[in-house]
C-alpha cells in the first residue's frame, strides 16, 4: 500500500525538477510563494496543513491533497485530526468530494503502513 506513496514522491519529484529546470521565473516565484505560505507564521505549521488540507479536498485536487496529507503525517498529526478536518472539507464542498475523501483515507493508510 505504500507504493502510492513512493510513487506519488517519485512523480512529484521527477516533474518538479523538469519544471523548475525550464528557469520559468513566474513559476519558480508560486512554487517559493507556496513553500513560504505553510511556513510558521501567525498560524502554526500544523493549522496551515490542515486548512491545505481542507481547501484541496474541496477544490478536488487530489495531489494536493496527498501532499498536505503526507505533511501532516510528518507533523505528527493524528489519524483523528486529519480525519475531522476532512469531514468539515465533505461539509463545506458537498457529496462531490467523496470520492477524493476516499483517496485520501486510502492515502493516509499508506503513510501509517509506511512507517
Amino acid at each position: 500500500m505504500s507504493d502510492i506513496v513512493n510513487e506519488f514522491n517519485a512523480y512529484r519529484e521527477r516533474m518538479n525538477e523538469k519544471i523548475l529546470g525550464d528557469n520559468n521565473k513566474i513559476i519558480k516565484r508560486i512554487f517559493n510563494l507556496d513553500t513560504n505560505a505553510f511556513m510558521e507564521g501567525a498560524l502554526d505549521v500544523k493549522t496551515k496543513e490542515l486548512l491545505g488540507l481542507v481547501a484541496s479536498a474541496v477544490l478536488r485536487c487530489d495531489d494536493c491533497v496527498r501532499y498536505h496529507l503526507e505533511t501532516c503525517h510528518k507533523e505528527g498529526l493524528t489519524k483523528e485530526q486529519v480525519m475531522e478536518s476532512l469531514s468539515i472539507a465533505t461539509l463545506v464542498g458537498g457529496t462531490i468530494v467523496i470520492p477524493h475523501l476516499r483517496r485520501a483515507y486510502e492515502f493516509w493508510e499508506a503513510l501509517e503502513n509506511k512507517n
